[in-house]
């Protein structure tokens, strides 16, 4: 965007009221560029170029900067009222999800800029807080095509995303990205608009296409591109409202949640997670409930509200001994329950600082999950074991689990093992001057494997 040389009246207004340094608004934009997959070298002098006009933000600067003003005013600030001019339209701001499913795929397929230049905001975390699914749904129903839908082509969309689910865990978020948005776009996403023999199937239909958005939507976050991953997620909890308002649409508000905590931005999750339990609680089978609370844990945790988060661990712990029916498609994705609550109880000991705990819960997950099928959860457990041991000044053990996860992540394309990677490196530093045993080889092997993954 070119630069105007007039001051940018609004977006000095929108500073002056906020109340912020220049300094403190350019640490909170290289922060969020680093949520979102990008290191840039925001200063406080770039700050005071764009509010003078001598210069804009480029690429997708624009965007961390409205979400950096934001966080700090507690309310949505867009890039009109600094203003400064969306490079691109986006996915127009309709309220029918099948026609916002079948726009991202598209541009996901068709590798649209507004779609890269995403930026994941903390006030896209509440959306289903205050979505009105009861218009969605009259809409939804008004514009049925004529083509009949059957059973098998509602299976048919569970089976590739099954598959692509599977090869996900092994390979990756960036291997068959482009396959399964374009699946969406023009398969699945379509087949919505049919007529369906009863409404069983119509709701199934749905499910079927929201567990798929929530495939690319976690695909995108497994290779760092957050905003992206926030819009799959937004529009697979549309579909799952017309599926299955209660316990599915439950399993879409905590992946949201999820992916929140995760880049650790707790601001809505816990009144969200909140209300996932309230649309769930009855509704769904005893796993599914575990996998719900422990989320409701981490939200606490994040939080520093100490006691509900142990009160939460032991209500996931209790609910997932609770055999009360099959677990659904939609939360089996996430592999088995016992596995998924161990790992997300380490990450809640590890936000308590309870470093024993943790590793004692990161070796429960290593024995719950298949460490063939669950490839990449195995090579970040392995990692994240080793920053509990090493938080322990164990750094013999800790060594030989970072290398664990060393060769367990070779060949994949996942910004997340690449993030896993590039943290232990200062670790490690510190270990190759105490020449702690196998730290300079392990030092070598992280340096060649990012090498290999940014030449990707």
């Amino acid at each position: 965007m070119a630069a105007t040389n007039r001051p940018n009246i609004r977006l000095r207004e929108v500073i002056d009221a906020i109340g912020c340094t220049y300094e403190a608004l350019a640490r909170d934009v290289r922060r969020i560029a680093a949520e979102n997959g990008e290191i840039i070298q925001t200063n406080k002098s770039a700050i005071s170029h764009w509010v003078n006009g001598t210069r804009q933000p480029t690429g997708q600067t624009g965007h961390y900067l409205a979400e950096a003003l934001s966080r700090r005013a507690g309310r949505t600030i867009t890039l009109t009222e600094i203003g400064l001019r969306d490079p691109e339209a986006t996915v127009p701001d309709d309220p029918d999800p099948v026609v916002t499913a079948t726009g991202l795929g598209r541009a996901d397929v068709e590798r649209r800029r507004f779609l890269a230049m995403a930026a994941f905001t903390t006030a896209g975390v509440a959306m289903p807080l205050a979505y009105d699914h009861e218009v969605a749904s009259r809409m939804l129903r008004a514009r049925t095509g004529r083509s009949l839908v059957g059973a098998e082509d509602v299976e048919v969309v569970r089976q590739i995303t099954a598959a692509f689910s599977t090869a996900d865990e092994r390979l990756g978020g960036g291997h068959g990205l482009t396959t399964v948005t374009a699946y969406l776009a023009d398969t699945a996403s379509p087949m919505l608009r049919a007529r369906f023999p009863h409404d069983a199937l119509r709701r199934a239909a749905f499910g079927a296409v929201a567990e798929l958005a929530y495939l690319a939507g976690w695909k995108h976050h497994d290779l760092g591109q957050e905003g992206a991953a926030q819009r799959y997620y937004q529009v697979g909890y549309q579909l799952a409202c017309e599926a299955d308002p209660h316990g599915h649409a439950a399993w879409m508000m905590r992946a949201l949640a999820h992916q929140a905590l995760s880049l650790k931005q707790p601001h809505h999750c816990v009144a969200l997670v909140e209300g996932a339990l309230s649309r769930g609680l009855g509704h769904v089978d005893g796993q599914t409930e575990a996998l719900l609370h422990i989320t409701h844990a981490r939200a606490f945790a994040a939080a520093d509200e100490r006691p509900a988060a142990a009160r939460a661990l032991l209500t996931a712990e209790d609910a997932l001994l609770r055999d009360n029916g099959p677990q659904p498609s939609f939360s089996l994705v996430s592999g088995p329950a016992a596995g998924t609550v161990a790992s997300h109880t380490a990450r809640t000991l590890t936000d308590l600082a309870d470093h024993v705990g943790t590793e004692q819960q990161h070796r429960d997950a290593l024995v719950r999950w298949d460490p063939v099928k669950y490839k990449r959860v195995h090579a970040l457990t392995y990692a994240d074991l080793g920053d509990s041991l090493a938080a322990q000044a164990r750094a013999d053990e800790a060594v030989a689990a970072w290398g664990e996860a060393l060769s367990l992540m070779d060949g994949m394309t996942s910004n997340r093992t690449c993030k896993a990677i590039t943290s232990v490196r200062s670790t490690l530093a510190i270990y190759q001057r105490r020449k702690v045993p196998g730290a300079a080889e392990l030092a070598c092997r992280a340096r060649e494997m990012l090498t290999r993954q940014s030449a990707r």
